[in-house]
């Protein structure tokens, strides 16, 4: 049994003046963010950078997590990698494009303050 771990932090200012940008903003979020991680983020309204950030810094905490199990970095993007929400609010993590058969558990906890997120991604492989 082997436990791989990847963690990120992530400045909220970063995030936000990215998205707000005027000529890269929206190019930004849809190469980032799937369409649910973006309803879900609107929706949080005046907090939304905070939960963008939050699901930035689980990206690439996962990229770290898994990045021993892949050849080339080139063959993840950004949106191989979902963040949800399970039915008691707890983020969950999905990985799309590479063989999972050999992870056990995946387990994502991120947090958020005024100033920055961040999140922390385990795996227990088999």
């Amino acid at each position: 049994m082997k436990i791989c771990c990847g963690t990120d932090i992530i400045e909220i200012q970063r995030i936000k003046e990215s998205i707000e940008d005027e000529k890269m903003g929206k190019a930004f979020i849809e190469r980032i963010y799937t369409p649910k991680e973006i309803s879900y983020c609107e929706n949080k309204k005046a907090q939304k950078y905070q939960h963008y950030a939050a699901r930035f810094a689980a990206k690439e905490a996962a990229f770290k997590a898994i990045s021993g199990k892949i050849k080339d970095k080139y063959e993840m993007t950004w949106k191989d990698f979902e963040i949800t929400n399970d039915e008691q609010g707890r983020p969950c993590l999905t990985i799309k494009g590479m063989d999972l058969s050999k992870i056990e558990n995946i387990d994502l906890s991120i947090s958020h303050c005024r100033e920055y997120a961040v999140a922390n991604v385990t795996l227990l492989e088999n």
